[in-house]
């Protein structure tokens, strides 16, 4: 296993944030918000400058952070239902424009790694809606066959599909290996799901990527942020667990947590420490 960091959770200063990495040990980014821009808006010089930032630390890019598919199933009106992360609202027409965009982009970063959602949840997942969410990817698919990249689809709370459950059914329906999995525990946890082992057992054998994140559960269910490991996700069994089923690809930390007086640096240094320990 490797560790890498989404950028931004440090700082949208990136040659910082891939200075404080390196302090970590951490040589792979994942790349989702730069100086203000989101992934899907960076202009031909953004992306240049930051190419020339990862080359001169001897660092990779671990995956394309997207807001593929964070938008309302079939409708045209572009809205918006959780963190977009600088990205601009878009309408389901949009969403094949920016993935052809982010395509390009992840073949100038050099990673085959594109993260994708799976639409605003609006109300209940039931299967009719769930089929056409399975439906919803047979474009993206082609796509992703023509330029030789694998969308890894996250588990959001803010959207359909928000559980382990959800997510290993639906990656099986879609059967295509051109979509795997992008494992988010924490999401999962929000979700109101026990991601380990339970989410876990679920998209066992579909992982290709992994976000980092805990929490403690709040009376009213919602998650408090923490540092990694001090949490209920349960990160020494998972991380265990991912170890014994030979999982190569990275951790990629997006911790949310900001201790109290602190700032987002502070909290990704924490738990960037606690996340070493923990991978050992």
């Amino acid at each position: 296993m490797k560790l890498s960091v989404i950028t931004d959770e440090i700082s949208q200063e990136f040659e910082h944030a891939l200075d404080v990495m390196l302090e970590y040990g951490v040589h792979a980014a994942e790349l989702r918000g730069l100086w203000g821009s989101n992934i899907g808006e960076l202009t031909p010089e953004q992306v240049e400058r930051a190419k020339r930032a990862l080359s001169e630390r001897g660092m990779a890019v671990s995956c394309l952070a997207t807001p593929f598919y964070k938008c309302d199933l079939g409708e045209e009106t572009a809205s918006v239902a959780g963190q977009m992360h600088l990205a601009r609202a878009r309408g389901h027409g949009e969403q094949m424009a920016l993935l052809e965009r982010c395509c390009a982009l992840a073949h100038a970063f050099g990673t085959p790694y594109i993260r994708v959602f799976t639409f605003w949840r609006r109300g209940e997942l039931t299967p009719e809606i769930e089929a056409r969410i399975v439906e919803s990817f047979a474009e993206p698919i082609r796509i992703a066959e023509r330029e030789g990249v694998t969308l890894v689809l996250e588990n959001e709370h803010a959207c359909f599909i928000c559980t382990g459950a959800e997510t290993g059914r639906v990656v099986r329906a879609i059967g295509s290996p051109r979509v795997r999995v992008c494992w988010d525990p924490g999401n999962a946890l929000a979700a109101g799901e026990r991601p380990y082992p339970d989410g876990y057992e679920a998209v066992r054998g579909l992982v290709d990527h992994v976000h980092v994140k805990d929490a403690a559960l709040q009376p009213d269910g919602s998650p408090k942020w923490c540092v990694v490991g001090q949490g209920a996700v349960g990160y020494a069994g998972q991380i265990e667990a991912l170890r014994t089923d030979g999982y190569t690809g990275h951790l990629s930390l997006e911790t949310h947590y900001v201790p109290e007086g602190g700032t987002p640096e502070d909290g990704s240094r924490e738990c960037l420490a606690a996340l070493r320990d923990l991978v050992g």
